[in-house]
């Protein structure tokens, strides 16, 4: 009986190693501060890093504000798609959006993708959202004994 579990176990762990797999550039596209009536318009680029056709069943913005379009092709191996999504600028006021992306990808089967940013009246154009600089390393200089 152990080694039917044993077996059944590495055939699922097989099965994993080989299908398609879903990987995004990046999971959050910040706006930045943006006019009223602004472009609202951004790409979500995503690979299939896996052996076998990728399929996205659907993209469901997480609100009415919120709208998107995306590769309805299966996506080959090694291959990229795009999903486009646009968010509705009329309203001054910071946004935090959510995109639920499925998918047939056997690990991540739902990806949460995030839009963001500030649509502010008095902005005159957009200015990007500030990038943080990776941290720099801490050095410590050794005290001489007195």
């Amino acid at each position: 009986m152990k080694k039917m579990i044993g077996g059944l176990m590495l055939l699922g762990a097989c099965a994993f190693s080989y299908a398609q797999t879903i990987s995004f550039e990046k999971t959050t596209i910040d706006y930045g501060t943006i006019p009223v009536n602004a472009d609202g318009n951004r790409v979500f680029t995503f690979k299939n890093t896996g052996d076998k056709p990728l399929i996205l069943s659907n993209v469901q913005p997480g609100c009415g504000c919120t709208a998107s379009e995306w590769t309805k092709d299966p996506i080959l191996p090694g291959k990229t798609g795009q999903i486009k999504v646009h968010y509705n600028t009329a309203n001054a006021m910071p946004f935090k959006k959510t995109i639920d992306v499925f998918s047939n990808d056997p690990a991540n089967g739902r990806v949460v993708l995030y839009i963001q940013g500030t649509v502010d009246a008095n902005a005159t154009e957009a200015k990007p959202a500030p990038v943080a600089e990776p941290a720099k390393p801490e050095t410590k200089t050794a005290k001489k004994a007195k």
